[in-house]
C-alpha cells in the first residue's frame, strides 16, 4: 500500500461537514483538523501502483464543501 496525505480547503463553515463526509466514505485512514490555509489534512491509502491523481479526482474532490486540495506523495516513513 502507498500512503499520501491532501491538505483540503473547504467553504467557510463547512469543514466540520467535509471530514464527516471523508469519514462516512471510509476512504481515509486519519483525518485531522488544521489552522492556517487548509482546514483539513487528511492521510490515504491506495495499491502499490495505483494513480494517485485519479483516486484524488474520483474520490476527494467530488465531497461537497471542498474549495482545494493540495497532494503530498510520500516515499519513506522514518
Amino acid at each position: 500500500m502507498t500512503p499520501f496525505f491532501v491538505l483540503i480547503k473547504c467553504q467557510l463553515g463547512r469543514a466540520y461537514e467535509v471530514a464527516a463526509k471523508l469519514a462516512e466514505a471510509e476512504i481515509a485512514s486519519e483525518i485531522y483538523s488544521t489552522a492556517g490555509d487548509y482546514d483539513l489534512l487528511t492521510k490515504f491509502y491506495v495499491e502499490t501502483g495505483a494513480d494517485i491523481g485519479h483516486f484524488v479526482n474520483e474520490k476527494v474532490h467530488p465531497i461537497p464543501g471542498i474549495v482545494d486540495t493540495k497532494t503530498i506523495i510520500t516515499f519513506k516513513a522514518f
